[in-house]
């Protein structure tokens, strides 16, 4: 049985018009959190071992990286403030030395993101109503429903109802990943310069790491 073909979310047709290679891409997966075995946290500090400093510093000239770092400027984030994926884990092992383990499925996207540069945020795929796409904030509506207040205009991942995360950063913390999540939502925002292969690599990656795929949120809801 081959790997499963990811879910293509929708974007909002203000988004879409303006950048009309922006998507999101997202598969489901039966799993739940829980500590990495010993292969992941090899593989984990294999990887950790390859990132020098040099490394780090010409990381952002890399196509998938450098394609992010345009984007966010695009859209008028600072990628030297509000780091990319990448750069953000890069940075982390610097001043760490290493990247410690935390639990299987951040271990899993960490890995994932090291290997393709590919933007991933998880979720509790039984807290989502309806499939995943990307839009605009309305202005003061609460993160995840009732979390902190947004900025209208803002870039969210958002499910039919609420929006779920910022672009590259906050996730709602109700509906985030937790101890009694047992299916994970797992979705790769793609930008331009970013392939499709790249995108579909990540989200193999991850869901080879914590498991079998399960039910893909659309054939749920």
């Amino acid at each position: 049985m081959g790997d499963p073909a990811p879910e293509l979310g929708w974007v909002a047709r203000e988004l879409s018009e303006d950048f009309p290679h922006l998507g999101l891409q997202y598969l489901a997966l039966s799993a739940q959190p829980g500590p990495s075995p010993e292969p992941v946290r090899r593989r984990l500090g294999a990887l950790a071992g390859r990132l020098s400093g040099g490394h780090v510093v010409h990381m952002r000239q890399d196509p998938v990286p450098s394609a992010y770092r345009v984007f966010w400027r695009q859209v008028g984030i600072d990628p030297d403030t509000v780091r990319t994926p990448i750069e953000r884990i890069a940075l982390d092992r610097l001043i760490r030395g290493g990247l410690p383990s935390r639990n299987l499925l951040d271990d899993a996207i960490t890995i994932a993101t090291l290997e393709t540069g590919v933007a991933l945020t998880a979720f509790d795929g039984d807290l989502l109503e309806g499939p995943l796409g990307l839009r605009l904030a309305r202005d003061a509506e609460p993160l995840g429903g009732s979390g902190r207040p947004l900025a209208g205009g803002q870039i969210v991942l958002s499910d039919a109802h609420r929006a779920l995360a910022m672009l590259g950063g906050e996730v709602a913390a109700d509906r985030c990943v937790g101890p009694s999540t047992r299916r994970i939502a797992i979705a790769a925002v793609q930008v331009k310069g970013v392939t499709q292969i790249s995108v579909e690599e990540a989200l193999w990656t991850v869901a080879d790491t914590v498991g079998l795929p399960g039910e893909l949120p659309s054939e749920r809801w």
